[in-house]
């Protein structure tokens, strides 16, 4: 029996239940830019609680709805010639590496940007925890940080397969 890898980018992927009519519509360069609102606004939703109290569950709810809108939000780019464009092309890629495997430097600066990530959740919590906003704004920078980079990252890595599958050629208009 072959064990199976934990994998945060599929997880995330089958949780956005993202499919290829959803994928296109989020290389529209406003889906990509918009979608750096989410962890901001949830910032505003969680904080809102000093003042709405349990009433804050509806921000956060609607940020959550946000989310996973956010991707079919928009319609089909006009060029997916753009930064934006490529770097949604570029996280495809990263999904799809088990039938066109990806250079292995590519795989390892995609985990370490999850992570990076994923350790500003930390105090990013913490600081909604404890209403700090020191904590909050440090961990939510490096969160929102970390997603550009990797963004910036799944461009490049897009740029290098884009040639080496014939549906990866065909994404760009």
């Amino acid at each position: 029996m072959a064990s199976r890898r934990f994998d945060l980018f599929a997880l995330s992927e089958k949780m956005m239940r993202m499919d290829d009519a959803a994928w296109a519509r989020h290389a529209n360069p406003w889906s990509v830019v918009s979608r750096m609102t989410v962890l901001p606004l949830m910032t505003l939703a969680v904080w809102s609680r000093v003042w709405l109290g349990w009433a804050a569950v509806l921000p956060i709810a609607l940020v959550l709805v946000w989310t996973w809108w956010n991707p079919r939000a928009f319609g089909l780019p006009a060029s997916t010639g753009t930064w934006a464009s490529r770097g949604t092309f570029g996280e495809r890629v990263l999904l799809n590496r088990a039938q066109v495997p990806i250079p292995r430097h590519h795989l390892g600066w995609a985990k370490g940007l999850a992570w990076a990530s994923g350790i500003g959740a930390i105090p990013w919590v913490y600081g909604l925890w404890i209403l700090d906003p020191g904590f909050t704004l440090g961990g939510l920078t490096l969160m929102v940080g970390g997603k550009l980079w990797f963004v910036d990252r799944m461009v490049w890595l897009y740029q290098d397969m884009q040639d080496r599958h014939p549906e990866y050629a065909r994404w760009l208009l």
